[in-house]
């Protein structure tokens, strides 16, 4: 069985023997989990135009193709790949699916694919509350639970219509009910793991460091439960049916998608070429980041100090091996950690140890008003600075590309085929409800600015012999104008301009020279 820690029914900073009672706790559970949930619904229909818009243009994309083109489950298409059909090899793509779904009844709308994000954090909440008891007392649980609702990062990928927040909630999920199968071994808990885990890696593949903390509940179990031995064998065929549950449907998926990705223009497997490593100058930004606008300096030191004060019971070393595993992750995929919310799994990470080191200093503190005072500093503080720190990703920095994508929706046919200055940002795309390429291309995919006019030229005549009927310019690339001045007379020559505005240029390309 279990040796479970010690709950501590008093969840504040005095730790063991502190100021509220087991009822205290549950509500004070109860209020987080309403509060961060409102968090998360605050500018829910927001289009896709924030700090992640291009994330989002293309998980939103897919859920529309799907919705348009029909329901072929296996098939991801995206918007970008011209005049082709645009299949991808993507994630499980569950959650476009049922977006799509959920169009049929409701239309279109950005707060759909967003909700689904809130709904698994809404849902992973209370296991994380439970996970962390069970490992550091419920002091610590109450703390964690509070820094992890409203870290910053957290906060934003909670809102956000992408596969990160639902893979990591069903991640938690799955490691609570893997803990609970480890204390009472009754099968339901182990098959409920394994379900969660799977889906958790197939929405999501750099889920797979889940595996770290698994890892460590099992060799907990195995090496300091007294009278083991003998149980070896079952534990052992136990962990391997779990392993087969949690690893073979994704592996048989992402052997599809990359087949996929052979056989289908632009021949794209999301997240190909992040595993690379990177200069330590690469890693010390990825870190100040995370310490930073990801957690807060606030939490990151609070987290710091976790680390050497948490308690080390039978399982108490499970988030030490989660943060190797993660600090490793982000290392041998040093250019895919350029995507913040590839950092996510931090966030539980840093909350459990922080909570760990509230506990800490509360059974440090004899003094009521002392803790209170502590306590109310702290509850105060930490939510100031994630307001601050996230604030600037809800900004509309892809409102030029939405408000260019919904003017080509008006001005072209839906079977326009757009070329677009877009820095590789998908938005224009998805608002125009047309199909095309980024500019300049290679393969489907953004091939950066032009080294002279001549190449511009050559890509743009390229790509209107493949079918492409309009050019778009937004302010981010009304440089393009001044700085390729042979473009700028090709236009002038061969194009018509339909559209001129502060945000975007539209010209229509059906007189430039084949």
């Amino acid at each position: 069985m279990t040796q479970t820690p010690h709950l501590d029914p008093l969840p504040s900073v005095k730790g063991r023997g502190g100021l509220l009672s087991a009822y205290g706790v549950t509500k004070a559970a109860i209020v987080l989990w309403l509060l961060a949930v409102g968090v998360r619904l605050v500018l829910i229909d927001q289009p896709y135009v924030d700090y992640w818009s291009w994330r989002q243009s293309d998980v939103a994309a897919i859920a529309r193709n799907f919705f348009e083109y029909g329901f072929r489950f296996g098939y991801p298409q995206i918007d970008w790949a011209g005049g082709s059909a645009g299949y991808v090899g993507t994630e499980f793509p569950i959650l476009p699916f049922l977006a799509a779904i959920c169009y049929k009844f409701a239309g279109i709308h950005e707060w759909i694919g967003r909700s689904q994000s809130v709904v698994f954090f809404a849902i992973s909440l209370p296991f994380f509350f439970l996970l962390v008891r069970e490992i550091f007392g419920s002091a610590a649980a109450i703390w964690a639970t509070f820094f992890y609702a409203f870290a910053p990062l957290n906060v934003f990928a909670g809102r956000s219509f992408m596969p990160d927040v639902p893979s990591l909630s069903l991640g938690i999920i799955g490691l609570y009910f893997f803990l609970r199968w480890l204390g009472d071994a009754k099968p339901a808990p182990l098959y409920l793991s394994a379900i969660a885990i799977s889906l958790s890696i197939l929405i999501k593949a750099t889920s797979i460091v889940i595996a770290a903390p698994i890892a460590c509940m099992v060799v907990g179990r195995l090496c300091q439960t007294p009278g083991i031995s003998q149980k070896r064998p079952t534990i052992y065929g136990a962990v391997s049916f779990f392993a087969a549950i949690a690893i073979l449907p994704s592996v048989a998926w992402y052997w599809h998608a990359y087949q996929i990705a052979e056989q289908y223009y632009p021949h794209h497997f999301f997240g190909a070429g992040g595993v690379r490593l990177e200069s330590s100058s690469w890693y010390w930004e990825i870190a100040q980041q995370t310490a930073t606008s990801s957690l807060t300096p606030l939490l990151a030191i609070m987290a710091l100090i976790g680390v050497f004060v948490a308690p080390r019971g039978k399982y108490g070393c499970l988030f030490d091996w989660w943060l190797v595993a993660m600090v490793l992750f982000v290392v041998a995929v040093g250019y895919g950690n350029r995507h913040p919310w590839y950092q996510l799994p931090f966030v539980p990470i840093a909350a459990a140890f922080a909570g760990a080191a509230c506990a800490f200093f509360g059974s440090k503190i004899s003094s009521r008003i002392a803790a209170v005072t502590l306590s109310i500093l702290l509850a105060s503080s930490f939510p100031i600075l994630a307001a601050f720190y996230v604030r600037p990703l809800y900004e509309s920095t892809a409102a030029q590309l939405r408000d260019a994508g919904l003017e080509l929706n008006k001005l072209t046919t839906r079977d326009a085929l757009v070329v677009a200055t877009d820095n590789g940002n998908p938005t224009i795309f998805y608002y125009a409800k047309r199909k095309g390429w980024h500019f300049l291309e290679k393969n489907g995919i953004f091939n950066g600015n032009p080294r002279d006019s001549q190449q511009a030229i050559a890509d743009l005549e390229r790509l209107h012999r493949q079918g492409g009927t309009h050019l778009v310019f937004i302010t981010n690339t009304f440089w393009w104008l001044n700085s390729y001045p042979g473009l700028t007379q090709h236009l002038s020559e061969s194009a018509t301009l339909l559209e001129a505005t502060s945000e975007f240029k539209i010209y229509r390309l059906d007189a430039v020279a084949r």
